[in-house]
Parts: structure tokens; sequence; C-alpha cells
């Protein structure tokens, strides 16, 4: 840990506010603005050593990222309060948030850049995963036909947990690489070119690739009841309004760790900003 600090947490949502409570345990000055109730001055920010903005550092609508907050907080006003010479770290920092701050000569650190941080987030994302099958599916997942579809962090942690509750699982992904892994931990091992062949036989599917990889047509092959489940960011891997047409039950769960397990994740985020701390330092 650090030396005693004084940090300060802009905006989030119940990751933040556990990350507050976890930096006060460790002895750390910590204040809390655009987080609920009780929040601080915004005018006294600058004097912190730290600032620490919410995952993601915008919402949608191109302000503070708040959902806990009753009020809309541009950021343009959160950056009149900065200084330059504070570490200032936030969470999938768009360019127009970087613009924005460089207007102001403040640089922004992206903690979800950080491997550790990626690595720590992907078990509760796996385990929410298990959640939403159990709760959705209507069946056990013992002997269940589970296809996951990308084998990075999240996928290789998917698939486990899934197998080890006695569910069947494949893996389907573009690199030999993966598909040569997948088989060495006992998946079925499906060159994605191929997926299409091997939807018709599936309970359950798991997409983890970022990128449109489940169109209306593959998901036409699904047979009646499969459940999809959509753990990609923005915009997602699936067809949703393909799905929708073709009465395909779907989940897309973003940000899991923050809702499945907000205390792990704050400790996660908490532990990376430390290392970032004393890269910085």
């Amino acid at each position: 840990m650090p030396q005693v600090k004084t940090f300060w947490i802009i905006g989030g949502d119940l990751r933040q506010e556990k990350l507050a409570g976890l930096l006060r345990a460790d002895g750390h000055r910590v204040h809390t603005y655009a987080l609920g109730e009780g929040e601080d001055d915004l005018t006294q920010a600058g004097r912190a050593e730290c600032v620490i903005l919410p995952l993601p550092a915008q919402g949608p609508d191109g302000a503070l990222n708040a959902p806990m907050s009753e009020s809309e907080h541009a950021l343009e006003e959160v950056f009149a309060h900065l200084s330059p010479r504070q570490f200032i770290c936030g969470g999938m920092v768009s360019a127009q948030t970087a613009a924005l701050a460089a207007q102001r000569g403040l640089t922004i650190h992206d903690y979800f850049r950080r491997e550790e941080l990626a690595v720590a987030n992907a078990v509760p994302t796996a385990e929410g995963a298990v959640q939403i099958a159990l709760e959705e599916m209507g069946v056990t997942l013992h002997r269940a036909r589970a296809l996951v579809l990308g084998y990075g962090r999240v996928g290789k942690l998917t698939a486990h947990r899934l197998q080890a509750l006695g569910a069947r699982v494949a893996v389907a992904a573009r690199s030999w690489e993966a598909l040569a892994w997948a088989d060495a931990y006992g998946h079925d091992a499906v060159p994605m070119d191929r997926l299409g062949d091997a939807l018709g036989e599936c309970d359950l599917v798991v997409n983890t690739v970022p990128a449109r990889v489940l169109t209306r047509e593959l998901l036409s092959r699904l047979r009646e009841g499969c459940l999809v489940i959509d753990l990609a960011s923005k915009p997602g891997g699936v067809d949703f309004q393909g799905a929708a047409e073709l009465g395909t039950r779907c989940v897309w769960a973003l940000s899991l760790p923050g809702k499945v397990a907000p205390l792990t994740a704050a400790s996660a985020l908490r532990d990376t900003i430390y290392n970032m701390l004393g890269e910085y330092s």
C-alpha cells in the first residue's frame, strides 16, 4: 500500500462506492462526488494527490458517468476543478474525454487498459454468466451443451466454470493457438468458420467476442429454447434485432463485475490503482 494520500472519487457505481470504503479502511483520506448522498465540495478536488473517475469515465449522454447521482455532471465542470499535477485515472477513457481533459493540461491514466485489472474482472464476469445461465435456462447446466465464443480471459474462465458444473462445453475461436488450448482443457474445439455447424445442438451460447459474430443467419440455426448470453462490450457480438425477430432469448450482460461482485471489483480496482501510483511516483 502506498503512503497515506488524499483521494477524490468522482462519479461511478457500486464499485466506486465500495472502493471509497476500502481506501478509507487503508487509512487514506477519501472524498466523493456524484456518488450518491454525502457529496463533498468539488471545488476542493484539486488538492488531492489522486482523482479516480468511473468505468467508463463518460456516460452515454456525454456527461460524467454517475448513475448513483440524481444530477447530471458535465465533464467540463469536473475537469475545471482538477490540476495537471494530480494523478488522474479513469476507465475506458474515450478519445473525446481525453481531448477534453487535455485542453486543461490534464492527463487521464486508463486503468481499464491494465492487464491485472482485466484478469481480475474476468472472474466475476465468468461467475456472473453462470449465474444468469442458472436463472434463465430452466434446466441444469449438468449435461447441457454450452458453446463459448472466444477464448480470451473471460472465455477461458467461463468455459472452465461451465465445465466444472457438468456442462458439455465447446469453444469457438479464430486462432489455432486458442483452439489448441481449448482442446487441452477438455473442450470441443470449433474453428470460427464452422460456427454454424455447432449452433444447432446448443442449450447455451456465451459470446465474449467484441464484434458482430452472431448474425441473424447464424441465430436462425439455434434450436428452440437456446439461451444466448452476450458478455461483449458495446456494440456487442449479437444481432439483437435479428434475435428479437426470431424469438431467440438473449441477455446482454454488461458490466457484470460491478453488478454481481462490486466489492471484489472494487478490491481489484484499488490494487490496480496502487500499482499505477507506485509506477507513477
